[in-house]
């Protein structure tokens, strides 16, 4: 028997996949304008021993993981739709174009995942090739009424109109309506209204769609690409707590509306990663690569070894002396 955290039901609950033998499961993937701290790492490992235990228990997994390479902006975390988009944003601090970006930090990401053991997963779509299937769900939400213009910009999710938004993270509509501190975009009827589509002719990514040339929001990339390949309903969606809001509420809110089904029966999100009990960033230099753990002596198995020593739904404390006993 095989028990998981529901992230959706806050209980621990026997797993069953909805077909007898056969799991789909869903990983958020990176964002590839940079490379991916050891933070981003542990949590990819833990969907790797999670694929491994479903597999070790006679299931048959197909793991979809996907590459976000545009829409993914640097407010988004805010709900905000405000900010740059991180891949152009890397390519001007480059001076390259955001495919070569992509190209380079996707390459760099599944190196580092080698090198720690990690399962390739069996569909690893991009966002950017996937434009299409993301359009075509935009267009059931406008049809549905889920969708509007807020100014001439940004074409919206309305989610006063799905009568569950905030279930997964516990957060209630009315509350987050007054307590919203967000620079909001001009024209939403509520603050955290998330883009579906960016107008924008100037982006250095831009295609053509019933909204005018632009881009995709980052929400709805994830919504097109796990519904083409595993279907209207899916068994597993990982993912960092930092994904649970606004990311996974407003996955499963424009997925629900389009599709009429449940989206996904287990959420399973994993803890951040601190250092040295504080939170990782730049600006406090604890901040690390795997390649820096590898220029200090250190195995990246040593690493991977010191995340199976924490359970993921406990915060993983880094240092570099825990990482020494693991090696």
């Amino acid at each position: 028997m095989i028990k998981l955290y529901n992230t959706l039901t806050r209980k621990i609950e026997e797993f069953k996949p909805l077909k007898s033998d056969f799991v789909r499961l869903y990983d958020c993937g990176p964002t590839v304008y940079w490379y991916a701290h050891i933070g981003n790492m542990w949590r990819y490992i833990i969907s790797d021993l999670l694929r491994r235990t479903l597999e070790y228990n006679g299931l048959k997994v197909k793991q979809v993981m996907n590459i976000t390479d545009v829409g993914h902006l640097t407010e988004d975390d805010l709900a905000a739709d405000t900010g740059e988009d991180k891949m152009e944003m890397a390519a001007k601090k480059e001076k390259k174009t955001p495919q070569q970006i992509a190209e380079f930090y996707t390459q760099a990401f599944f190196e580092d995942a080698e090198r720690l053991n990690i399962l390739r997963p069996h569909i690893i779509p991009k966002a950017t090739e996937h434009i299409t299937s993301m359009i075509r769900i935009i267009e059931v939400l406008e049809k549905k009424g889920y969708a509007y213009w807020a100014g001439d910009k940004y074409f919206v999710y309305d989610i006063s109109k799905f009568k569950n938004y905030g279930r997964l993270s516990g957060k209630n509509l009315e509350k987050l309506k007054a307590g919203a501190r967000l620079e909001s975009v001009p024209g939403k009827k509520n603050p955290f209204d998330f883009a579906l589509w960016i107008k924008d002719s100037k982006h250095l990514m831009r295609w053509d769609s019933p909204w005018g040339v632009g881009y995709p929001g980052w929400h709805i990339e994830c919504s097109a690409m796990s519904m083409k390949y595993l279907g209207p309903t899916l068994d597993i969606h990982t993912g960092g707590e930092d994904n649970i809001f606004p990311h996974h509420e407003n996955e499963i809110a424009q997925s629900e509306a389009a599709t009429g089904k449940k989206f996904v029966r287990f959420w399973v999100h994993i803890r951040h990663n601190l250092v040295d009990g504080a939170k990782m960033s730049k600006s406090k230099g604890n901040f690390y690569i795997l390649q820096d753990l590898i220029d200090k002596g250190y195995d990246p198995l040593a690493f991977r070894y010191l995340c199976l020593t924490t359970h993921y739904r406990k915060n993983l404390n880094f240092s570099w002396e825990s990482l020494k006993g693991a090696q």
